[in-house]
């Protein structure tokens, strides 16, 4: 998104906010005599218009603002039941904060709607107790929400953008113009169509993030393809090799697998049923296994043998593209999902998805449980600071500390500076008006809409300063309509924003005050440290003689500890900036390698050149070896990438240049030199401040 697409946004998503508010409030409280109601009617439109960030086309943003009135008309009632007792408002504050923070595992768009969610609850557990006022309290919220919703999708709405699966689509078409015609797609152009499905290249609404076994099958697949493309990307970029009518049969064979889910995901059409490519692969190694364990004359020479590994190890990812894409089109896998332990929750039910989403995140090494913590202490901190010091209008107290609470300190200091120097000037800006203007509600009436407008437009756009003094004027001018006040209302906002300031900061210093930072860097680290432990294990494996197929290592704690490193990394690229980063490592590269790893370690046993006798000479010895040093590398980048000072790594010996297929399984040599080359790229960017060149794919 450009930036003046940016501030477009900004602007259109200000302008049906101030008029959705205005839409319930002039009505409610001039027409109806409903201050009550007016005011829900107002906030309403700011917490889930402004407050809340929904991503989104129009159309999905009104549908997620329908889905939060049902919780938001409880979190009202309750907020309103609870005012009557200090205690009992903290302990919900604490319980909502909680929940409604810890939300984002669910996805963008619950993670989203959280945080004006929390508003409903916050406006209705201050003091005066007044269960009188909860039908008009539920009354203004309703309207509220239904006007904003109507804005959504009628007042300048957000344009869709193509979706994750037309995104998808367009990259395995890329993919199958690749694997149809071998060089006929530049290296660089695969590599741009994989970086498209980068998390970070994706809106947040596009993004397959729930638990459920669509949005698990669709995101898998964005791994698979992207990591197809780098491969043919990879490949394209060898020196060229002898003709090999095998490799060719099945490279044309990927090309008609991504063809025709590429046709599915755009068109909803046609849906594969996995299986096709799992025998051609399988047709592929019985005929690699007969050249190589027969006489020596056919046995290819060993840079096809190498060649032919590779091929093997994309139809791979065009295989997994294949079986997701059938999940994702039939609910449950129709064709083989094999093995099991790579499409786990293929046959699992959607509550126990969510539980093991749920139960995955609650850890105090998870970012997304950090944050919850951090919000719900902040919260009720608040509320139990306001109502033990019985500031008027408290609410603004726990207001601050949601609005300007970031995940590092840093960052919060940042804001709280910037705020705090807004709202001075929003103070006596408003001071002068409730002077100069007394009790003409009708001047103030006049002003409410210029003021939401220029606070709602311009101030995302200045800066949060410009945001604060501008929703200090809208405060005061809305305020003086339903009751009259003095200047004074301008100073009990100063005292409250710098309440709660004090508080956000406060529990930004004392709960993971480096954010994501540290939690990037320690999960990193214990993914490397986890996955170097799987490059010996598979090597044992592979060089062992079996006449069927080998059990593979267990790669579940790696599988979860990368799960872990992807909730923190995507939380390290949303945070401000604020100190540099120390190691400068390329994280998207560790996911990468941990990928490839795991990935190899499902593969490779299954599809890998058997050996029929235990290997010998220098080519095994240099793969034992090479296994054993890649672990010790993969403990050592660890070491750098979590912030340590490890000894510089030694250089790798070379694999062997020749070698017959009974001495080495030539799979398992391309495995570890791409780890090793993988390996070697992450070391580069941390020492040199994130600059190298790309990882081998």
């Amino acid at each position: 998104m450009t930036a003046g697409t940016a501030r477009a946004v900004v602007v259109r998503r200000g302008v049906r906010v101030a008029l959705s508010a205005a839409a319930g409030f002039y009505p409610l409280l001039h027409a109806a005599d409903r201050p009550v109601a007016a005011l829900y009617a107002l906030f309403a439109p700011v917490a889930l218009g402004l407050l809340s960030v929904v991503p989104g086309s129009g159309r999905q943003k009104a549908a997620v603002v329908l889905c939060a009135l049902p919780p938001a008309l409880v979190l009202a009632s309750l907020g309103t039941v609870l005012a009557g007792a200090a205690w009992a408002a903290v302990g919900g504050m604490l319980v909502v904060g909680f929940l409604l923070a810890f939300a984002a595992v669910a996805g963008p768009r619950p993670a989203g709607a959280a945080p004006g969610l929390q508003l409903f609850y916050i406006l209705a557990c201050f003091p005066p107790y007044a269960p009188g006022t909860l039908g008009d309290r539920l009354i203004g919220l309703t309207i509220g929400v239904l006007l904003l919703a109507a804005c959504e999708t009628l007042l300048l709405p957000e344009r869709a953008v193509p979706s994750y699966r037309r995104r998808l689509a367009d990259a395995l078409r890329t993919a199958a113009d690749e694997a149809a015609s071998p060089g006929g797609v530049p290296a660089a152009t695969l590599r741009a169509a994989g970086e498209r499905l980068r998390p970070s290249s994706v809106p947040p609404a596009e993004q397959p993030a729930s638990a459920g076994r669509t949005d698990r099958a669709l995101d898998q697949a964005g791994r698979s393809v992207r990591r197809l493309l780098n491969q043919l990307a990879t490949l394209s970029e060898e020196p060229p090799t002898p003709t090999d009518p095998a490799s060719a049969e099945l490279l044309a064979r990927v090309a008609v697998v991504c063809t025709n889910c590429a046709y599915f995901l755009r068109t909803g059409k046609r849906p594969p049923v996995a299986g096709s490519l799992e025998a051609a692969m399988r047709a592929f190694g019985a005929e690699r296994v007969r050249l190589t364990t027969g006489p020596p004359g056919p046995v290819p020479p060993i840079a096809v043998l190498r060649r032919q590994s590779r091929i093997l190890a994309l139809a791979e990812s065009a295989r997994i593209a294949e079986v997701t894409t059938d999940i994702a089109a039939h609910g449950r896998p129709v064709g083989p999902a094999v093995p099991r332990d790579q499409f786990w929750y293929a046959e699992l039910p959607a509550p126990a998805l969510w539980a093991r989403r749920i139960l995955g995140n609650i850890t105090l090494r998870s970012v997304l449980f950090q944050n919850a913590v951090r919000i719900a202490l902040g919260l009720a901190a608040a509320r139990l600071v306001a109502g033990t010091l019985d500031l008027a209008h408290g609410f603004w107290v726990l207001l601050a500390v949601l609005t300007l609470g970031r995940t590092t300190v840093g960052a919060t200091w940042q804001a709280v500076r910037r705020a705090v120097a807004g709202n001075v000037v929003g103070a006596l800006a408003a001071g002068a008006l409730l002077i100069g203007l007394g009790t003409h509600t009708d001047v103030y009436a006049a002003l409410l809409v210029p003021a939401m407008l220029t606070a709602f437009c311009l101030g995302p756009l200045l800066g949060i300063a410009w945001a604060q003094a501008g929703f200090t004027l809208v405060v005061a001018t809305a305020f003086a309509q339903i009751s009259p006040v003095t200047w004074r209302l301008s100073e009990a906002r100063m005292v409250d924003v710098l309440t709660g300031s004090a508080i956000g900061l406060l529990c930004g210093l004392l709960a993971w005050p480096a954010g994501a930072r540290h939690e990037v860097r320690r999960t990193m680290a214990e993914l490397l440290h986890s996955c170097g432990g799987l490059v010996p294990a598979t090597a044992r494996i592979l060089m062992i003689p079996a006449p069927g197929v080998r059990t593979p290592a267990p790669v579940l704690p790696s599988l979860h500890r990368l799960r872990l490193a992807e909730a923190a990394y995507a939380q390290y690229r949303s945070e401000t900036p604020g100190l540099p980063d120390r190691t400068g490592a390329d994280w998207h590269a560790v996911l990468i390698v941990a990928s490839h790893v795991i990935l190899g370690a499902h593969r490779l046993p299954h599809l890998g050149l058997p050996q029929t006798a235990e290997p010998t000479g220098s080519p095994a010895a240099w793969a034992r070896t090479a296994a054993a040093d890649l672990e010790a590398e993969a403990d050592r980048v660890a070491a750098l990438v979590g912030g340590g000072a490890p000894a510089p790594a030694r250089p790798p010996a070379p694999a062997p240049a020749d070698y017959p297929p009974t001495a080495l399984s030539v799979d398992l040599e391309v495995w570890l030199t791409s780890l090793g080359h993988q390996l070697a790229h992450i070391d580069s960017t941390a020492r040199n401040g994130g600059r190298s060149g790309h990882a081998d794919g």
